[in-house]
């Protein structure tokens, strides 16, 4: 307790990290004010127990407006959340694969990262173009009509679109400005703080039920705890995964002075991609909704609306399977290693440097990403045995899936960065042995 008195006050007493900090938390802030304001033109009495709230209670949609922080189901300016932002940057990083442009704009450093960005605005609007009318429609379909102050014309509908559209793209800013100015990772902090927002009214759903309808009562209750904290403690380890191999570097000759081998290591993670994997593929499934208006019982909504189904669980898994080794493919350039080793006289015993090493770097990181996706799909879809042993929908999403990487790998991020802060300013870091390790160690 001692120590982690002394550690809040350190980080304190640096000027930058405390301005940092509270500018990050005034931006969070501000973003979950901006959740309870809802769409003008309706009504907020309406929304007390409406067809949108029981809507959104389970299933996919409840997973959705886990990630808005509640918004969603509060008909609120930032009902669609950070999400089509998320959207956006997959179609352009797979453009990125495709495309000889977005490939140049890739290799330009700074300047390319700004036209990457401008473009991922761009295809943000187009994608909530489509997704706020479907919002809208939906909310035509589940609240009754006296919900509309205005009724439900044209201009009410052109007016919210406009006012969705700007809501995520302020969300968007407010992520960049926290990424810029704040302790950075702006947009998953925004999305793990609507997930903790969540967490207090998923607990007290669960509790009732045990209580209730459910049945246990408080030994059960301490089970699924305890559950919870094995399977939170495992995504933990899971998230710090790392796998290293030896190299061994060639004598070198530095100025005058020869000095003699010496063995170091190239650390390769298991999940090289962190949390990133979920996110893309949970953006993937959730875009059928678009098509079939948020209605989850029809079409394709009932394939992919149901998130505990045998099928949506398969393809969710499969994709995450395969955004592990996509997002690890872009991340880590076997080829650049390479040809840093060549430059700086390394090598790997047995392997020639250059091309051959490359190739042998990306066979390493083909094999350890199997068993690393394998884990990050069984994490994926573990709400679904917490939902057969009979835990309550909402609270059985922080029983693995994204909400629980994204709050475990988004926590550890941060702390991390804080702990890069008091290092670097030569004060102890937050914990007693060792450096915090992190997606980036």
């Amino acid at each position: 307790m001692k120590k982690l008195i002394d550690t809040i006050r350190n980080i304190f007493k640096i000027e930058e990290l405390r301005n940092r900090i509270l500018y990050t938390l005034g931006l969070l802030l501000i973003y979950r004010l901006g959740s309870f304001v809802v769409l003008p033109g309706l009504n907020p009495e309406a929304l007390t127990g409406s067809g949108l709230q029981k809507q959104t209670s389970d299933g996919i949609l409840g997973l959705l407006d886990i990630f808005s922080g509640g918004a969603f189901s509060n008909a609120s300016i930032f009902a669609l959340g950070i999400m089509p932002y998320i959207s956006a940057s997959i179609v352009i990083q797979l453009l990125g694969i495709a495309i000889p442009y977005f490939q140049k704009l890739q290799k330009e450093g700074e300047s390319g990262r700004r036209k990457i960005n401008q473009w991922t605005r761009y295809l943000t609007i187009g994608i909530l173009l489509l997704q706020a009318p479907a919002y809208l429609a939906n909310l035509n379909y589940q609240l009754p009509q006296s919900a509309f102050v205005l009724g439900n014309s044209f201009l009410f509908t052109f007016s919210a679109t406009m006012v969705l559209i700007a809501g995520t793209m302020f969300v968007m800013w407010l992520g960049e400005k926290i990424t810029d100015k704040g302790i950075g990772n702006g947009v998953s902090l925004i999305i793990m703080i609507g997930i903790i927002a969540r967490l207090p009214h998923a607990f007290l759903a669960e509790l009732n039920a045990r209580f209730t309808t459910a049945g246990g009562g408080f030994v059960m209750l301490i089970v699924e705890l305890v559950l919870l904290f094995l399977v939170f403690a495992g995504t933990i380890a899971l998230v710090q995964a790392v796998r290293k191999i030896p190299v061994q570097y060639a004598k070198r000759i530095v100025g005058n002075k020869q000095y003699g081998g010496v063995r170091q290591y190239i650390p390769l993670k298991i999940n090289a991609a962190g949390v990133m994997p979920i996110i893309f593929a949970q953006a993937i499934m959730m875009l059928p909704l678009i098509f079939t208006k948020f209605e989850a019982t029809q079409g394709l909504g009932a394939i992919f609306g149901n998130i505990y189904g045998f099928w949506y669980n398969l393809v969710f898994g499969l994709l995450v399977m395969a955004f592990t080794y996509f997002y690890t493919a872009i991340t880590i350039n076997t080829n650049q290693m390479a040809d840093d080793m060549k430059r700086n006289g390394g090598f790997i015993p047995g392997i020639k440097p250059g091309k051959q090493t490359a190739n042998y770097l990306d066979t390493i990181m083909t094999r350890i990403t199997l068993p690393g996706s394998i884990c990050l799909a069984i994490v994926a879809i573990l709400p679904v045995f917490a939902r057969m042993i009979g835990v309550d929908g909402q609270f059985a999403l922080f029983y693995g899936g994204t909400s629980l990487l994204i709050l475990v790998g988004v926590v550890l991020d941060t702390l991390q960065q804080i702990e890069s802060h008091l290092l670097l300013r030569h004060y102890d870091g937050l914990m007693k042995s060792g450096r915090m390790k992190g997606r980036m160690n």
